[in-house]
């Protein structure tokens, strides 16, 4: 099958799930008569400081990032925390813009930046998923454990309660996973992954990409040399995940009435489902997040659609869309255009799968 036309059918997938969880979405509204009024009086009646709070909370989170960034950098050779925000601004801007064909571009954009190979800074890039995929995990498993259907839930909410040990456990043991897989890679080296993936690189076809994938994991993880980088990283992962908890508590309470009355426990179940919204990303509109974070407000929470509803906008506003109002500029002022991005995006991927395979061959030709 070409490459355009599994584009299109990915494209297609995701939007049928969309689709279907905004159809949802609107049939519940359409129950509960929603009303645009009342949305509109909602989102006036929200508090401009919490809101403001938010904000600046959001550039933090980036801030955040870029640290834990030059954690990872540092042995690839010298960073500039200044360098590496700015370009993370830019770099999740474009990702706004393209969707998720625009995750190339922020590596790309820094290694640009920095003046170092792309191909290292994608091992960093995929460094970083993990972090955040654990940090995502834990905060899935926080939110199951402390989760409690009050007398007044409904049955989402009481179906969650009772999917919520079986859930955890099994977000453990993928954590443990993951560990585990890290300390080996770090203590074993990339040698050995090479010389056994090297038949799977010199196929074509979705062998070849994951092999390629994992070599560019494998080569991340050797970013971290000490305890102190490890610790460092592992500081500014919880750092920023708790920030960004704190957001959505904030952006609840700005909103008054029920959502006022919502705790931290309660922000970190719809920060879970949110998580899983947002791997859906689109071009310009985002994913599923606020349509998930809207049904978890009104199902679990039982919060008037209304309020719901701008709650979940807000959040996208401030946690997605955000960085656009620093990072577009940026972009603008380094000589991006939307459709450089695009084509930059396409062909940064391709350079670094060529990279990684010339890497694994000379690997291949050494080894004994």
């Amino acid at each position: 099958m070409k490459t355009s036309s599994r584009k299109l059918l990915a494209l297609l997938a995701g939007l049928l799930v969309l689709g279907y969880v905004v159809y949802h979405l609107v049939g519940m509204m359409q129950h509960s008569e929603f009303s645009a009024t009342e949305l509109l009086h909602t989102v006036r009646a929200a508090k401009p400081s919490l809101l403001l709070l938010s904000l600046i909370a959001i550039y933090v989170c980036y801030a955040l990032r870029a640290l834990r960034w030059t954690v990872f950098q540092k042995n690839l050779g010298p960073s500039t925390f200044w360098n590496v925000y700015k370009m993370t601004l830019a770099g999740f801007s474009a990702l706004q813009l393209l969707g998720r064909p625009g995750e190339p571009v922020r590596p790309f954009l820094i290694a640009r930046k920095e003046k170092l190979p792309v191909s290292g800074m994608f091992g960093v890039y995929l460094l970083e998923r993990i972090f955040d995929f654990v940090s995502m995990a834990v905060i899935a498993i926080v939110a199951l454990l402390g989760f409690h259907a009050g007398p007044d839930a409904g049955d989402t909410a009481h179906a969650l309660q009772k999917a919520a040990k079986p859930g955890a456990a099994i977000l453990f043991l993928g954590i443990v996973a993951a560990t585990t897989l890290l300390v080996y890679l770090r203590l074993h080296g990339t040698a050995l992954l090479e010389r056994q993936l090297q038949g799977w690189i010199e196929t074509h076809g979705w062998r070849s990409k994951i092999a390629r994938i994992l070599l560019e994991f494998a080569q991340g993880v050797q970013t971290i040399r000490t305890g102190r980088d490890l610790l460092l990283a592992l500081f500014y992962s919880a750092t920023h995940w708790f920030l960004i908890l704190l957001i959505y508590f904030w952006i609840a309470k700005s909103f008054g009435g029920k959502l006022a009355t919502l705790s931290l426990l309660n922000a970190t179940v719809v920060l879970a489902f949110s998580l899983v919204g947002s791997l859906l990303q689109l071009p310009g509109v985002g994913g599923g997040s606020q349509a998930v974070s809207t049904i978890a407000y009104m199902k679990i929470f039982q919060v008037r659609s209304e309020d719901a509803l701008a709650a979940s906008m807000m959040l996208w506003l401030i946690t997605f869309a955000a960085c656009s109002l620093a990072g577009v500029p940026l972009l603008i002022r380094e000589g991006f255009s939307l459709g450089k991005l695009r084509e930059m995006a396409e062909h940064e991927k391709e350079a670094v799968e060529e990279s990684t395979g010339k890497k694994a061959a000379q690997q291949g030709e050494s080894a004994p």
